[in-house]
């Protein structure tokens, strides 16, 4: 498909510009999608701040994808021209030692559209390419809201596998953004009780309304490590998802963790930052941590199959629709708003949907 498109394009940390810009062309083995939708996450602001991949700039963001196919190449196989679908993000390169072990995640030259990639722009605009092998055709049993939470889904997904928690053990969630979803995840999975922690009370009831047995606001509360062990009889924790990705509240996973309990790293912190934790820990308290950055594969599939019986319904969680115009302003309200959740983007409208 000939022709150009809007997209929001970070030039520089903390500089975004609307630009008209080539439709990317697609190869035989690729696929254009038309983006109806795609999700505000927090490593988006961390790009446009600087704080991540700043070295990859310029560059269009955006990776929490869904919309339809507009064009399909030569080579692709059981995709046509209108199928609902999203996109698995993830580029591994398929031949590297990581890779060959099936460990995908960790290929040593491993890109995601809308976050690394400068050949395949994100979904920030009105179309995105991708290998037609990472494409997944979404059931009409699941709505375009629900389909718009498919990428983020598969992140908690893959967290949960990671973490492997048992039946009937304590989880706490660090962050009630993405949050809430791994909240949601570790209710399906038979985690009790699931705790929340964040300092936004709008969120905090969303968490409260769709997994949480306890929220705790951390602005209200300044010990929560505290008040994680008061919750779990003094024990702490089985397990701890770090899902904001900053020192403390690190530091704080760590602490609120109980012995031989695990902690499961997933929000993203600056290249640079630093933690103090005493080997001690790892040691006479058997304390373990595994880390968990992204979903990938089936990862898809098994997100569209909860999704598609209604396993997990997230579209509580949308607070408005914005037009691709308003990225910015919409990225700045999210951190600074109490009322705000999530925030879906999108190129097909022009003033801004509140649910």
């Amino acid at each position: 498909m000939e022709g150009r498109m809007r997209a929001q394009v970070v030039s520089a940390p903390n500089r975004m510009e609307l630009k008209q810009i080539p439709i990317p062309q697609i190869k035989e083995d690729e696929v254009l999608v038309k983006i109806k939708y795609c999700g505000i996450c927090g490593s988006d602001w961390s790009i446009f701040t600087g704080k991540y991949v700043p070295e990859r700039l310029p560059l269009v963001t955006g990776h929490e994808m869904f919309g339809t196919v507009a064009e399909v190449g030569g080579d692709a196989k059981g995709i046509s021209v209108g199928d609902r679908v999203a996109i698995d993000i993830t580029l591994p390169c398929g031949t590297c030692y990581f890779c060959r072990r099936g460990d995908g995640l960790l290929c040593e030259t491993f890109e995601q559209i809308g976050i690394h990639t400068k050949e395949m722009p994100g979904g920030f605009a009105e179309y995105v390419k991708a290998p037609w092998r990472n494409i997944y055709k979404v059931p009409d049993a699941v709505d375009d809201d629900q389909a718009a939470f498919i990428e983020p889904l598969t992140t908690a997904i893959q967290a949960a596998k990671k973490m492997q928690a048992d039946l009937a053990r304590s989880v706490v969630i660090i962050g009630a953004g993405l949050g809430i979803l791994h909240g949601v995840v570790a209710k399906l999975r038979g985690a009790a009780p699931v705790i929340v922690i964040g300092g936004n009370e709008a969120r905090l009831k969303m968490a409260k309304e769709m997994c949480a047995d306890y929220v705790i606001n951390y602005r209200e509360t300044p010990d929560v490590v505290g008040e994680v062990r008061k919750l779990t009889s003094g024990i702490g924790a089985d397990y701890v998802i770090e899902a904001v990705g900053t020192p403390k509240t690190y530091e704080q996973a760590f602490a609120m963790v109980r012995r031989g309990g695990k902690v499961e790293s997933f929000g993203i912190t600056a290249e640079d930052d630093k933690i103090a934790i005493s080997p001690f820990q790892f040691v006479l308290n058997e304390k373990k941590i595994s880390g968990s950055c992204a979903g990938i594969g089936n990862d898809w599939g098994d997100a569209i199959t909860l999704l598609e019986y209604g396993r997990i319904d997230p579209t509580p969680m949308i607070s408005m629709i914005v037009p691709l115009e308003e990225l910015e302003s919409a990225m700045r309200e999210l951190q600074e708003s109490k009322d705000l959740v999530k925030v879906l983007v999108s190129p097909e409208i022009s003033e801004r949907v509140w649910l």
